[in-house]
């Protein structure tokens, strides 16, 4: 039985006004609107695939290369040649026996070598380059394998390997249908071109049907060879087809920043097919769309809204919202997709019991095929070669290209021909109508190596600094003798010891930071040196320029899936060499084309070799249903603790100035609960007079009272969202209610986000003390100052882990907002962020009145919350050189698999952090590269690929490796790792594993590079602010132990530590102080017409503080100005707007508007610190010898306190437990 769309669930009462209607029904009735959409998403794999016509078959001009080449990752075993899945790492690498499910750190398996091991990969299917084909996907053979033991660990994870069904008809989302398309939406007036995609059904209004292919040919079965010691390549020469219209431009980014962007067309080959990468390019579906898991797992299906019980709603006219005359006719209503709840995650050993939830199991697979994980060489291989000889004869000898273990490292194309068989002799045809790149051009001309490139290793062969004078990082420092050791400006990134070609080229260390940028040779040197290896990621970070890439193709490696980037190398015109596992791959015949210089055969001179930070623009293929509309749901407490707060009028105020800026399109939809014992939902339809509040109070069982107008396109009804916003602050002024029912709340908002996923806002202001997800008061107040044990650092219940697991799987992520004036138990609330790839933030003792700052701070925050960028269901992969693994990631995410990160949402404010391990020895070559991609769908509706790559010099000498420190990247990972450990294990054990880093590196350094004598405690200039920054951890409120710490600010510090970026994270380990009643223009910067001071950094002491003087101290979320005693009064009146000292209020947190240059000055110079936060910095004013001084001098952490060190005792302890 159908409703109409704004009728309510059928357990309303009778009590419901006529204008919701009411008729009852049984708790199956079938939804609204012409029928549920199958559920799909950019996640769920599918348990089919096809194939195209035309796998495994070649040109009749094919001809085989003679020539022999290194294999790939150089771990390649024979296959029984009808294997379709072969074993990539057969003997070396070690599957692992359960699945990574932990969200926030994935601690790999010790032994288990997993940087391109993967779970039975997706066939490679050649030539889906779009323009390849026309028409559907095919059908496919049946494709028989004899390796799936092989991977038998992952049979209740992923989808079975290699099982397909001839007589499918299932299609490959990644090709076209000759159904014809429908166009994505774009940003109005955009500076790319529109991409087209698959048309989709009717009625459906996200696109959440999967295409159905159309009476493809049927092809022969493909059968897989590995490699043995050499590679084969595809040569054959091919028509040139005319150029493509090319567009170059610049393009407005999201953000309000200038971004160059081109885009390329039309150029497409028999051969770009041929090499086309065997990532998931191609995305199906089942033949039962809502069955998205394999046969061999147990999936219960759970419709959105279950069999009711009676449950009273009551309808309420809004107080204050005004009467509107409806519009003649009602839009119909956009009927809702059904949820699928996947079968349970599998848990991983070591991980507690709220791994285990009932999220999309099937994501892995098809996340690895739409972004393209570390696929086996030899599939590619398979698809472009000819059919494999029976029986391989072994050679008789090395290859000659083979690497062979040296001390020198070799150049990248070493052992190479100039050009490949194939390529000899090859010219462009005469009717390739392609514009020459010279006047004498006649085709491909031999390549000139680029400057920097293909000679890295050359000119970085046998890198070290001993052989030149010692640099400044290794000059020794007697840490007990220097007093100064901090510098006056700040701690800038060090350069990594490349040459200067390179580092133009590296990525900004902004955005991508090693811990070392002179990455040791082998493990052992790295267990020598006792420093943490790992990186420093802000993936999404704002940026001023950003080459924004349009093309057919987006150039990969065919066997590590890695983009093509500046730190390639260009054997010859028409192949490249993979800077992370070496494999050698053809270029396509469109990159060919370079439209910045409009010329033919430069290869290495297109932008996506010029720029080690790129974004393409990604095409159908990297995408498994059309991308989601941005979608935002608020959920509010309304409890009469909320009210009293009066958070209520500064949320709605802020969404009412900011309503238009939200990132989105004309998709964008919006809706609105709030909640006390009860949950009230809110009826924006359009064509309604006035918002209407649905009330339901049975919270053990949630239901939507109306699924499709609860959330609503918010251009549409924006006058009846202005409505309701104006009405809330006043719609709960007389409520008793004290209860707070969060958990059903959260329940009912997943509900209401499944079908599209979107971002979900959590305003809480109390313990939650009703229904799922209740939690009871644990902190006791006596132990906040306790030296020995801090308990309850980790949650109470699961519950909100696994619906956040839950959230996660269906591309949902969840912010938290806590404005609480008592314990709250944010260990347990945080969980709900930290796993759906949320953000958390947390103003204590929040008060409308009463604490006018924090209440200036969500202002502020909401502004910046409401207006940055967000990208959703995106997924992100970390690749590194082969020899080089990661174990542990540390961010708010989930892990789907050893390498691949699940972020329901991400913002420009998200860091993260990796640990990486050196499993083979880096003989073989003197460069690194590290490589991460961030596919995600934009809030206009594209989808798009971020893409940062840096590269590091390799060396061999344990000098080198101290001099390659970067202390600041080190004590943030310290500090991830040291948040890791006070959970799982203990506080004390946390901070005695920071002093022994400390311990540890120094005592290694004095034994083995320094020549001082052992009494000094000795380090090498990069490594001279390690201590300090230790002990300045240890001080910090996540950790300090002998002062009272609240146990919620504890827990929210730990979860800014988990998820800040490393240049907001360093303010809150190590503030910075300047002096601000001197201040001059002398070495000032200017930014925006803007002259900006910049005083010197002073040691954070109180030996340094004068009375006479006022000084500025950044915290990072905290501003703090110190005003002497005896402080000039000229200063006190030009810049706070005071006569004297004694006239200075004891709460003063603002600076007025004074013209006078020592104002403008000041606010000009704080004004610089606060831009581009993800926090707004609360100031506040302190005078010497009032009570608020105290939380100043707290933060002075080279003095003594009560129960810490004095920096200077800091070192002398340090250098006692060196000499024991």
């Amino acid at each position: 039985m159908s409703a109409p769309a704004e009728s309510p669930h059928p357990a309303a009462s009778a009590r419901i006004p006529p204008k919701l209607g009411g008729a009852a029904a049984s708790g199956a009735a079938a939804p609204a609107g012409p029928g549920p959409a199958p559920h799909q998403q950019n996640g769920p794999a599918q348990s089919q695939m096809q194939v195209p016509s035309g796998y495994g078959l070649h040109p009749q001009n094919y001809i085989a290369p003679s020539g022999h080449y290194p294999q790939g990752p150089g771990k390649m075993t024979s296959l029984p040649l009808d294997s379709q899945c072969g074993d990539y790492y057969s003997g070396l690498y070690t599957v692992p026996t359960q699945n990574v499910v932990t969200p926030n750190t994935a601690s790999q398996q010790p032994g288990a070598q997993h940087m391109y091991g993967r779970a039975p990969p997706a066939p490679h299917i050649v030539g889906s380059a779009p323009g390849s084909f026309q028409g559907a996907a095919s059908s496919t053979s049946h494709l028989h394998t004899s390796a799936s033991q092989l991977y038998s660990p992952f049979v209740n994870h992923y989808s079975s390997p290699a099982m397909y069904s001839a007589n499918s008809s299932v299609a490959s989302q990644g090709f076209p249908s000759t159904c014809g398309h429908y166009a994505m939406s774009t940003v109005s007036n955009a500076a790319y071109p529109s991409v087209s995609y698959p048309s989709l059904p009717a009625g459906d209004p996200y696109g959440q049907q999967m295409f159905t292919s159309q009476n493809a040919p049927t092809v022969r079965p493909v059968r897989d060879n590995s490699f043995s010691g050499h590679s084969t390549a595809i040569s054959h020469p091919s028509p040139l087809p005319p150029p493509p219209s090319h567009q170059y431009h610049q393009q407005q980014s999201l953000s309000g920043c200038s971004t160059l962007s081109w885009s390329a067309s039309g150029l497409s080959s028999t051969q770009d097919n041929l090499i086309r990468n065997h990532t998931g390019s191609l995305a199906t579906a089942n033949s039962n769309p809502t069955n998205t898991v394999a046969d061999s797992l147990s999936c219960p299906v759970m419709q959105n809204v279950k069999p009711l019980k009676s449950s009273p709603v009551v309808s309420t006219v809004l107080p204050g919202a005004s009467r509107r005359t409806p519009p003649a006719a009602d839009r119909p209503a956009e009927p809702l997709a059904s949820v699928t709840q996947p079968s349970e995650l599998l848990q991983q050993k070591g991980v507690d019991s709220s791994s285990t939830t009932s999220s999309a199991s099937p994501m892995p697979n098809s996340y690895d095929a739409l972004e393209g994980g570390s696929y086996p060489d030899m599939l590619s291989s398979s698809a472009s070669s000819p059919a494999p000889d029976p029986a391989p004869e072994p050679d008789p000898a090395p290859a000659p290209s083979a690497p062979q273990p040296s001390k020198m490292a070799k150049p990248f194309g070493y052992g190479y021909p100039t050009l490949q068989p194939g390529y000899q002799n090859a010219t462009a045809p005469l009717n390739s109508g392609v514009p020459p790149s010279s006047p004498g051009y006649s085709g491909f001309q031999p390549y000139a190596q680029y400057p920097g490139m293909n000679q890295l290793s050359s000119s970085l062969g046998g890198l070290s600094l001993q052989s030149s004078p010692q640099p400044e990082s290794l000059r020794p420092v007697d840490l007990t003798q220097e007093r100064n050791i901090l510098p006056t400006t700040p701690v800038w990134a060090p350069v990594p010891n490349l040459n200067v070609d390179l580092k133009k080229l590296n990525c900004s260390p902004d955005s991508f930071r090693c811990t070392l940028t002179n990455i040791p040779q082998t493990q052992a040197l790295l267990n020598k040196a006792k420093l943490p290896l790992g990186l420093l990621l802000h993936p999404f970070r704002d940026l001023t320029q950003l080459p924004v890439i349009t093309s057919n193709t987006i150039v990969r490696c065919r066997s590590c899936r890695t983009y093509i980037n500046p730190f390639v190398s260009f054997i010859d015109q028409r192949r490249w060499k993979c800077n992370l596992c070496y494999r050698v791959n053809d270029v396509p015949e469109e990159f060919m084309y370079n439209p910045l210089t409009r010329s033919y055969g430069e290869p290495h001179k297109r932008p996506e070799v010029q720029n080690s930070t790129v974004e393409f623009i990604a095409s159908s293929d990297y995408m498994l249903r059309p991308p989601q509309p941005a979608v935002y749901l608020f959920v509010l407490d309304v409890s009469h603790n909320a009210v009293e707060a009066g958070y209520l009028t500064i949320l709605c105020q802020s969404l009412l100035e900011n309503l238009d800026k939200l990132p989105g399109d004309s998709r964008t939809r919006i809706g609105f609960m709030t909640f006390d014992s009860t949950i009230h939902f809110y009826n924006l339809q359009e064509g309604l007079s006035q918002p209407q509040m649905l009330i339901v109070s049975d919270i053990d069982d949630v239901f939507l009272p109306t699924p499709d107008s609860l959330l609503v396109n918010l251009y549409e009804s924006k006058e009846l969202i202005k409505d309701l916003l104006n009405a809330l602050p006043s719609m709960f002024t007389n409520t008793r209610e004290t209860h707070s029912a969060l958990g059903p709340a959260l329940q009912a908002a997943f509900k209401l986000m499944s079908p599209t996923g979107g971002r979900v806002s959590v305003f809480q202001t109390q313990l939650p003390s009703l229904g799922a997800g209740l939690l009871q008061s644990r902190e006791d107040p006596n132990q906040r100052s306790s030296t020995k044990v801090v308990q309850h650092l980790g949650p109470a219940t699961d519950f909100y882990k696994k619906l956040a697991l839950d959230c996660s799987g269906q591309q949902t992520a969840v912010d938290l907002f806590l404005l609480s004036s008592q314990y709250s138990d944010l260990a347990s609330l945080a969980c709900v962020s930290k796993y759906s790839a949320g953000c958390i933030y947390y103003y204590p003792s929040f008060h409308y009145t009463h604490n006018p700052s924090q209440a200036e701070k969500l202002q502020k925050d909401l502004k910046r919350y409401l207006t940055r960028k967000i990208g959703f269901e995106a997924v992100m992969r970390i690749r590194c050189t082969k020899g080089l693994s990661m174990h542990t990631f540390h961010g708010n995410f989930f892990v789907r698999s050893t390498d691949l990160l699940s972020l329901a949402n991400i913002n420009p404010d998200a860091g993260f952090a990796v640990q990486l391990s050196i499993e083979e020895n880096l003989t073989d070559t003197s460069l690194v590269c590290f490589q991460t991609a961030l596919l995600y769908t934009s809030s206009k509706g594209e989808r798009r690929i971020r893409v940062h790559t840096l590269c590091l010099p390799v060396v061999s000498s344990l000098a080198d490796v101290y001099a390659g420190v970067d202390v600041q990247a080190a004590i943030c990972l310290l500090a991830n790792m040291a948040v890791d450990r006070s959970i799982s294990s203990s506080l004390s054990d946390a901070r005695d594993a920071l002093v022994n880093a400390v311990v540890d590196s120094l005592s290694a350094y004095g034994s083995t590079v320094s020549n001082l004598q052992h009494s000094a405690l000795v380090a090498p200039n990069s490594l001279k602010l390690f201590p300090l920054y230790v002990l300045a951890l240890l001080k910090q409120k996540a950790f300090r132990t002998g002062t009272s710490t609240r146990l919620d600010d504890r827990v929210y510090a730990m979860c800014q530590i988990k998820c800040q970026p490393l240049v907001h994270l360093m303010k809150m380990i190590h503030p910075n102080l300047y002096r601000i009643d001197r201040l001059t223009d002398e070495g000032a910067i200017h930014v925006n017409d803007r002259v900006v001071p910049q005083p010197p950094l002073q040691k954070l002491s109180a030996e340094k503080l004068t009375r006479e003087g006022a000084f500025l101290m950044d915290c990072g979320s905290v501003f703090y100005i110190w005003i002497g005693k005896s402080c000039d009064n000229n200063f006190i009146e030009d810049v706070l707007g005071y006569p004297n000292f004694a006239s200075i209020p004891q709460k003063m947190t603002y600076l007025p508007e004074l013209d006078t240059l020592s104002s403008e000055r000041a606010r000009s110079f704080i004004t610089w610190l606060r831009d581009n936060r993800p926090l707004s910095p609360v100031l506040h004013v302190v005078k010497d010898e009032s009570p608020a001084k105290t939380e100043f001098f707290q933060h002075l952490i080279e003095d003594r306190t009560e129960a810490a060190f004095s920096y200077y005792e800091f070192l002398l302890h340090i250098q006692q437990q060196i000499c024991k």
